[in-house]
């Protein structure tokens, strides 16, 4: 069965102080988006740069996620690290999520720049960082997730499929 990796990035919402309404609101779009069956590998953990790195190369290595999508942690403050910690454990770099995100947020907040979304590639898993507010999400969602399947089709994942009356994706011509 097809894997998702989702992180929820927070101090707060990992030591029970609210509710993790991110990451739910991960879960809640994909399952608009996708047609395949699919199962959540779901983490709710602290803005720690190592257990963040941890549970990506969990995640990735040993769980089989096609795709990892954290939330959270992505902005200027101190504890802010979850760029930083998809940087230590991917191959390579995928600058054009991060830049499409902040662009699309732009029209909503003119604190979009001051997000550090990126993307990255570990083996044959997408990690996509996304910011920790609900409407963001999606918005940042809807922006990129049109080049994510034949993004995990480049690396040798799973063929994702999604309903396309949510989700229009693109797959060049062959």
């Amino acid at each position: 069965m097809l894997k998702i990796g989702i992180i929820n990035v927070s101090d707060r919402a990992s030591a029970g102080i609210y509710e993790d309404i991110p990451g739910k609101a991960i879960v809640s779009t994909l399952n608009e988006y996708l047609t395949n069956e699919w199962e959540p590998v779901y983490r709710v953990i602290p803005d720690e740069q190592h257990l963040i790195s941890q549970a990506l190369v969990e995640m990735s290595d040993k769980e089989g996620c096609c795709l990892v999508v954290t939330c959270g942690g992505t902005g200027p403050a101190l504890r802010d690290v979850t760029p930083e910690a998809t940087e230590a454990v991917c191959q390579k770099m995928m600058p054009g999520f991060g830049e499409l995100m902040r662009q699309v947020s732009l029209q909503y907040v003119p604190t979009a720049i001051l997000s550090r979304q990126t993307a990255g590639i570990r083996g044959k898993t997408l990690i996509v960082n996304l910011p920790g507010k609900p409407s963001a999400i999606r918005q940042c969602l809807d922006a990129v997730f049109p080049a994510i399947p034949y993004c995990i089709d480049l690396i040798g994942g799973p063929y994702l499929e999604t309903n396309e009356a949510v989700m229009k994706v693109f797959r060049p011509k062959s």
